[in-house]
């Protein structure tokens, strides 16, 4: 299965790594996330993660089969090889990361959609420029207690600005919760990626449906 993008697969777009469910099975956390509903998955192990390649490549292709019997793609944090080896369905890059211009070359046929993390006016306009972006992620709109190194949060105004200038969709990150989803939903942004609102969601499906409905076209 090949998942073509389409901005509707923004709207409950779950992501995590083993670091982020210590003393769980992430293939199990998953797979609870898949019955409720998210619409995306990415894989991000990182930071605190204690898996070595080998280890990292198992789990994530256990994580790929799950996403593509839910028909939910499976997409790859970063690691540009990790995801061509694991034949994810889109990998994301953040400013950091590998240069997106290269990332785009290296999965150039391969039906791979591109996310590229773009947390102000002058990435998004540098990123307007390129060709084959297909989505960018923005934030922390909130604080956020999920990435050591995150930008200053840019609430829902500087959110509202970065939609109106992108050519692409944009997805809200960092610090989100369910009572938060109504004023992002308003600048426009076509969803939410989370890690604590689902790995600590006391109702994982209420919660998932709270994102969907509040990004519903």
């Amino acid at each position: 299965m090949s998942v073509t993008f389409e901005s509707g697969l923004l709207r409950a777009y779950f992501v995590a790594g083993s670091q982020d469910v210590p003393g769980q099975d992430l293939r199990k956390v998953l797979a609870t996330m898949l019955d409720a509903g998210i619409t995306a998955f990415q894989f991000r192990d990182k930071g605190a993660s204690t898996l070595n390649e080998e280890q990292r490549v198992a789990l994530g292709s256990d994580l790929r089969v799950q996403c593509h019997e839910a028909n939910v793609p499976f997409i790859v944090d970063d690691d540009v090889d990790l995801a061509i080896l694991l034949n994810a369905d889109g990998i994301h890059v953040g400013q950091s990361d590998q240069k997106i211009q290269q990332v785009i070359k290296k999965v150039d046929g391969r039906r791979m959609f591109v996310g590229l993390s773009c947390n102000t006016a002058e990435q998004v306009a540098a990123a307007n420029q390129i060709g084959g972006i297909d989505y960018i992620g923005s934030g922390p709109i909130y604080p956020t207690v999920s990435k050591d190194d995150a930008d200053p949060a840019m609430g829902v105004d500087g959110l509202a600005a970065l939609v109106q200038q992108a050519n692409v969709p944009i997805v809200a990150i960092g610090g989100v919760t369910v009572k938060s989803l109504p004023a992002i939903a308003a600048t426009g942004a076509a969803g939410v990626a989370v890690i604590t609102l689902l790995t600590q969601s006391t109702d994982p499906y209420a919660d998932t449906q709270a994102m969907r409905q509040a990004f519903a076209k």
